[in-house]
């Protein structure tokens, strides 16, 4: 697993091209938000899309999956926004929230068995500018961890080590606080319903 070290305070152009290139070839890799370390693909490609699944032991048909977009723009071409859903994401984005919305169409076929989909925009540049170089969302999973390590500080060299012959690369961007985004259904936006809570409230 090929390592690069930045930072969302300093994102590194060419790293950054290294690792679209990485992802426009189908392959995996493991990046920061601003939560938790994230494994994460080309959303638009299946065979990428399935091989996260299986990293994760996700079945896309029963568990919804979420997409780390570059900002709203890019949110509303893979997902149904309407004014109020908009307005509440406007308040609350870029943030450590994961929204539930009504998916598009446009999504890889491992998305379009469900008709909802996670919508993810982290204040953490390194994981926005990859979406928005790759000109379309990633696929995006939080990495696992021990139970007894739970809303810890995240340590990138443990990430490392458990990660280091699934994934084709990784973002090495220092410790992150560990504590999950917020997870908040919009798919009535007149009455969001938090559905985890995170280390931020939601404005309104």
């Amino acid at each position: 697993m090929k390592t690069f070290k930045m930072y969302a305070s300093s994102v590194n152009e060419r790293y950054l091209d290294e690792l679209v290139e990485i992802l426009k070839k189908g392959g995996v890799i493991i990046y920061p938000t601003d939560s938790l370390y994230a494994i994460g693909c080309d959303a638009l490609n299946n065979r990428a899309v399935e091989k996260v699944c299986r990293i994760k032991e996700i079945n896309p048909a029963r568990q919804r999956l979420s997409m780390v977009c570059s900002g709203i723009s890019q949110a509303s071409e893979f997902a149904r926004i309407d004014n109020e859903a908009f307005r509440l994401l406007k308040m609350n984005l870029p943030g450590p929230f994961t929204f539930i919305l009504p998916a598009s169409t446009k999504l890889a076929k491992a998305f379009k068995g469900r008709h909802e989909v996670g919508v993810r925009v982290p204040d953490n540049a390194i994981a926005t500018r990859l979406a928005e170089a790759m000109g379309n969302p990633l696929l995006s999973a939080s990495v696992d961890r021990d139970d007894d390590s739970a809303n810890e500080p995240m340590d990138a060299e443990e990430i490392m080590l458990r990660y280091n012959h699934l994934a084709d690369a990784m973002v090495d961007g220092g410790q992150l606080t560990g504590i999950p985004s917020a997870v908040v259904d919009l798919t009535d936006p007149s009455a969001p319903e938090i559905l985890r809570e995170g280390p931020a409230e939601l404005r309104e």
